[in-house]
């Protein structure tokens, strides 16, 4: 998106003394003025056009990590149930919350037992967590959710949205994914995304988005939820499409960038709208070249966004 500023081209001045220094003083000022059009130009505007602002892209304020380009490391710390956002400002989301949820804490493979322990998701009992999966230079998929994770909060924080992520680097492991669904319920999230980037077979590539099945059973009732989750999830289904340039799945989905599951504590459980997205195919060469990318994980960010923007918009 590009904005053309105002027209800051002062009239032609008179040849007096008081003229001139009206030039000069006004001249003085014309540096600063454009300078703050460019700010503006920067932060960003008006929608595209779509129905749907868009946020400027902004850069994640952690530090670089090891395995991927511009690949941002969580710090330690004590665990804590969710991590809110600054407090949010004017904007289109002002009173909206999104939960944020970055798949499997970087910390977890330092504790196989906990996450391996099952947890009750409704139509059945499954472990904990898992470590997720990683690119063959080892670039994790924990590194990855939390820096995605990170750049989607300071997007939606700018247009007035409370962002609350699950888990921020700051627990030793997990939460569980239960305890996953749990944060999203316990702060009536508008809207919940779980971030993840798969692990399939090598020239497999694109992202896919998981739906909730309906679901009645134990713990688990997503009758509720199951058509705002599909809006939801068909909307950041669009739009990561539109920024990202990647293309739908060609190994799920029909080619459709959707999946309806009903195995996923972390939907199953989920009394808020709430989806899944697989980034793209860490295991495949070419998508692991996306996912690599700083540039790249802040345009998925912003589609995920603009996806979330639009769905909490109307």
């Amino acid at each position: 998106m590009s904005y053309t500023g105002p027209d800051f081209d002062p009239p032609r001045p008179r040849r007096s003394p008081l003229r001139r220094t009206l030039t000069v003083a006004l001249a003085a000022l014309v540096p600063g003025a454009l300078l703050g059009w460019g700010v503006y130009a920067a932060v960003g505007g008006p929608g595209d056009g779509g129905g749907e602002e868009r946020a400027a892209p902004v850069p994640s304020s952690s530090a670089p990590a090891a395995g991927g380009d511009d690949a941002k490391e969580p710090a330690g710390g004590a665990s804590s149930p969710a991590t809110a956002s600054a407090p949010a400002v004017s904007g289109p989301l002002k009173g909206k919350v999104v939960v944020v949820d970055p798949g499997h804490n970087p910390g977890n493979f330092r504790y196989p037992d906990e996450i391996d322990r099952t947890v009750d998701v409704g139509t059945h009992h499954k472990e904990c967590d898992t470590t997720g999966t990683s690119t063959d230079a080892g670039y994790t998929e924990a590194a990855f959710t939390l820096d995605v994770a990170h750049r989607l909060r300071d997007l939606l924080t700018r247009q007035g949205a409370t962002v609350k992520l699950t888990q921020d680097g700051d627990r030793p492991y997990g939460p569980c994914v239960d305890e996953r669904a749990r944060i999203g319920n316990e702060a009536r999230a508008d809207a919940a995304v779980s971030i993840h980037a798969d692990g399939s077979a090598a020239g497999n590539r694109g992202f896919h988005v998981i739906l909730p099945g309906e679901v009645h059973a134990g713990a688990a009732d997503t009758r509720a939820v199951t058509g705002p989750s599909r809006d939801l999830g068909e909307r950041i289904a669009g739009r990561f499409v539109r920024v990202t340039g990647s293309a739908p799945a060609d190994y799920v989905g029909g080619g459709t960038g959707l999946v309806t599951r009903t195995d996923l504590g972390g939907l199953n459980l989920s009394k808020v709208p709430k989806v899944f997205i697989e980034c793209g195919n860490m295991r495949d060469g070419q998508d692991a070249a996306l996912l690599t990318s700083g540039a790249w994980r802040q345009k998925a960010a912003q589609g995920i966004a603009e996806g979330i923007a639009g769905f909490l918009r109307g």
